[in-house]
């Protein structure tokens, strides 16, 4: 059964949950015509507040990875307006508003994030579980620490990354930053260092420390 919503009008007595209803449906549907006169509406009827909430929604729920810089450009502009508005600059203030509306309408859209919500918190509704990979337990955890896991399944397993963009000189520095690591770790223990792949590691920076550092 459909919510009774009690009718509110508009300052051009429409429906106000039409109008609410229209100006995110066009937004949706890159209509910019539509989306424009309906922020206008509800900006003229007070609900400027209102539509801007819409809007930050909107940059997770109906663009999300589809522009994720949509999100910053739309909170940026609603400080710009909050800014305009503490000065009563309140046509200057129109203008931060109609950006957003136009960002939004331009922006390539991804409803993804709002899948994957339905999708895994159901799946914890319904009780279905997920079980750890191998890569979990690494020397932060209990049972990594019962499997005799050091610093060099940390470096080799835990710290792999997918999708990599690495900057020019970045694997030089990520050698370095290893190999102070792995001695500044082990110089700190103060009983002698039994785990195998510490002593390994150690032997391995020790040896590269001249090339590494110079």
């Amino acid at each position: 059964m459909a919510e009774n919503y009690e009718q509110r009008l508009t300052a051009h007595n429409y429906d106000f949950y039409e109008v609410a209803s229209a100006f995110q449906k066009a937004i949706r549907r890159a209509e910019e015509d539509d989306a424009l006169y309906w922020a206008a509406e509800l900006y003229e009827s007070g609900q400027q507040e209102y539509a801007w909430k819409r809007m930050i929604i909107m940059c997770s729920e109906d663009v999300g990875l589809g522009e994720p810089s949509c999100i910053v450009q739309i909170m940026a502009l609603k400080q710009s307006y909050d800014y305009l508005r503490s000065w009563h600059d309140y046509g200057a203030m129109k203008l931060p508003f109609v950006h957003a509306v136009l960002c939004l309408v331009r922006s390539r859209k991804s409803r993804y994030c709002d899948h994957a919500i339905t999708v895994y918190w159901e799946k914890m509704k319904r009780g279905i579980t997920q079980v750890f990979k191998d890569y979990v337990f690494d020397m932060h955890t209990r049972r990594g620490k019962a499997r005799g896991r050091g610093l060099e399944y940390f470096y080799q397993e835990s710290c792999k990354i997918v999708n990599a963009n690495k900057l020019s000189g970045e694997e030089q520095l990520e050698k370095e930053a290893w190999a102070m690591d792995y001695v500044g770790r082990i110089d700190r223990v103060d009983e002698p260092v039994k785990d195998a792949s510490f002593l390994a590691v150690k032997k391995k920076a020790d040896d590269n420390m001249p090339t590494l550092f110079g």
